[in-house]
């Protein structure tokens, strides 16, 4: 059975309005095409919506139902026609952000945010990886943008490079490496050491930020690290921006290392340039760049 959505339009408009007359002044028809209108509209769902027996026609049971759940149908396909007006002018329907776990969640939430306020018509899905597994989710899954940590020379992208980010070596003030001074490599080598897994199947990145000891434990994430960190467990390098409450506080302090106790990393706002993103793609992009600073 098909429902003419313009049947559905009137019957609301009749209701709506309290009368046939009415509603063909709202709708600038005439009274007949209102009433031939519903008429068809109750052949095409095999039952009266209205009761004629009265004055005043009044809904059914049914047409009572029906004009609920036809409202419902009217909503949607205004939201319809409002998506693909929009599409039709450069909006895209979906857009996927792949970033890197070590980049502060505080700040690509504040863009996310400011995205949402705006209303627009496009689903953005941030996804969060780890190293190698950013580079990976962004091939396989098609996604238009992409926060990486590790180096790019892959001439079919578009790189933007953006302001560095701080890393320091951590450890609980229990742990038996807070108390060291300019302690060396061979020193650290003996005690755990806590990293985030590479998150890509062929974990390609997995040791590049490790010290090299036999005890190495991989943690899932930085939040997962960070509560092994404060229990003591091992030592191991943090985002700066996730610690700073803790090093103030001295429940974590920072590792005197010989080899230095702070690393920079510089994080890269990645696009393809064989598939130019729309509006939404365009917004976001300077959004992050707003976000996170550009690299001086």
């Amino acid at each position: 059975m098909t429902v003419d959505l313009e049947g559905l339009r009137v019957l609301s408009t009749v209701v709506r309005e309290g009368s046939f007359a009415r509603a063909a002044l709202a709708l600038n028809k005439t009274q007949s095409a209102v009433s031939y209108q519903v008429h068809k509209l109750e052949q095409q769902l095999g039952t009266a919506v209205f009761d004629r027996s009265a004055y005043r026609a009044e809904l059914t049971p049914v047409g009572e139902r029906i004009l609920v759940e036809g409202q419902r149908l009217l909503d949607q396909a205004q939201y319809v026609s409002s998506l693909v007006e929009q599409f039709s002018e450069g909006w895209e329907p979906r857009l996927e952000l792949v970033v890197d776990g070590m980049l502060p969640s505080a700040r690509l939430l504040a863009v996310l945010k400011e995205m949402a306020d705006l209303n627009i018509p496009t689903h953005i899905q941030l996804r969060v990886e780890f190293l190698g597994g950013v580079s990976q989710r962004f091939e396989q899954a098609g996604a238009e943008l992409m926060l990486t940590l590790v180096p790019l020379s892959d001439t079919r992208l578009s790189v933007q490079a953006l302001a560095d980010l701080e890393t320091v070596l951590v450890v609980a003030p229990e742990h038996p490496l807070a108390l060291a001074k300019g302690a060396e490599l061979a020193v650290l080598q003996q005690h755990v050491e806590l990293t985030v897994h590479d998150s890509s199947y062929s974990k390609a990145h997995g040791g590049t930020q490790t010290f090299g000891g036999e005890r190495v434990f991989y943690l899932s994430d930085f939040r997962a690290k960070k509560e092994a960190l404060m229990m003591a467990l091992g030592y191991g390098w943090m985002p700066l921006d996730q610690v700073e409450d803790e090093l103030q506080a001295g429940t974590l302090v920072e590792l005197d290392y010989l080899g230095g106790s702070r690393h920079r990393y510089t994080p890269m706002l990645v696009r393809r340039l064989d598939q130019p993103v729309g509006r939404a793609g365009q917004l976001l992009s300077e959004k992050l760049q707003q976000q996170f600073g550009l690299n001086s």
